[in-house]
């Protein structure tokens, strides 16, 4: 119980815990990863919308915003990557849905693969998880996590849109 209140009070005290937990979202007691997910679609929708450029470049800073944020935010925790912290789902699925279609399909295919890729974390997520500590490692494993995402919807785009014609 200690510990769940000094989770709360971190979360909620300043503006390094209320963004490195994803505007609270990240407090969720069932599936933080995804609640914090889904807490940045709000955003993703108003990334997607600039240009292209102008996104990349946000979601540049708030990647490396995070760096500091999941750093800090683990160092007062004692955990490194806390399962509250989302500041990096955050960026790992704005950096996916800047980079895809705007519309529903080709979000939800985005949003599902993501989680996927964060959640089991295949090679070479796990094993950068497991080696590269501090913020800068909580930050990667999502951003490879992303990358993944894009290389299998890159994949899909350029050889199977023809059995889900939703997709194109």
């Amino acid at each position: 119980m200690a510990e769940r209140a000094l989770v709360i009070r971190t979360a909620l005290a300043t503006p390094t815990g209320f963004l490195a937990f994803g505007f609270g979202s990240g407090l969720s007691p069932v599936a933080p990863g995804t609640a914090g997910t889904i807490a940045a679609l709000p955003f993703a929708a108003v990334l997607a919308v600039l240009p292209l450029p102008v996104s990349l470049v946000i979601v540049t800073i708030a990647f490396l915003l995070g760096i500091y944020l999941c750093g800090e935010i683990s160092r007062q925790l004692g955990v490194h990557d806390h399962s509250g912290i989302v500041w990096d789902e955050f960026v790992g699925i704005w950096l996916v849905l800047v980079l895809i279609p705007f519309n529903w399909a080709w979000w939800l295919a985005g949003f599902v693969l993501f989680r996927l890729f964060d959640a089991v974390k295949p090679w070479p997520i796990d094993w950068i998880d497991r080696r590269l500590g501090g913020g800068l490692g909580v930050m990667v494993d999502d951003l490879v996590a992303a990358l993944m995402t894009l290389a299998i919807l890159g994949a899909w785009w350029q050889w199977g849109q023809n059995l889900l014609p939703g997709l194109a």
